[in-house]
């Protein structure tokens, strides 16, 4: 059976930090503050991925409180939430993800971020969906003073 799982992470843009999404470095003025890279678009993709087990999210794992996870890229955070998936004797069906930025473009980086998110998940490229849109001017994100993102995941578990 099917299980579906949904995720979000947002973030504050900051000087002073790369800027990572997707497990992808993109050229820009400020990068995502957080405890670890602050990868929203690969937060939100576990968090997906946790909620389809019946799990919790991110934070529960991988606590910003833990100095392990300092600086951490967020591509080991995916890798263990597949591996949880394994472990349970279940399968990811597909990934559908949307990042919210209104700068810089997003675009031009969404190969690359298939790319990394379906090596991480043991995956074919093709299941893995990555969309990007502004937020119109409007609030945090218009602002550019954030980047939020957003993910489904289908995991087939018995």
């Amino acid at each position: 059976m099917v299980h579906v799982g949904i995720g979000y992470d947002v973030h504050q843009l900051v000087a002073g930090r790369k800027l990572v999404l997707g497990g992808v470095e993109i050229p820009h003025t400020q990068g995502l503050e957080g405890h670890s890279d602050a990868d929203v678009l690969l937060h939100a993709v576990c968090d997906a991925l946790l909620g389809a087990l019946g799990e919790g999210d991110i934070g529960h794992f991988f606590p910003n409180t833990d100095p392990r996870w300092r600086d951490a890229p967020s591509r080991i955070f995916l890798e263990a939430v597949a591996q949880k998936v394994t472990e349970r004797q279940s399968r990811i069906v597909n990934v559908d993800a949307t990042v919210i930025a209104q700068a810089p473009k997003i675009y031009p980086h969404i190969a690359a971020m298939k790319k990394c998110i379906a090596g991480a998940l043991n995956l074919a490229e093709t299941r893995i969906g990555i969309k990007a849109t502004t937020n119109e001017q409007l609030g945090f994100i218009g602002r550019e003073e954030g980047i939020a993102a957003m993910a489904v995941a289908g995991i087939d578990r018995p």
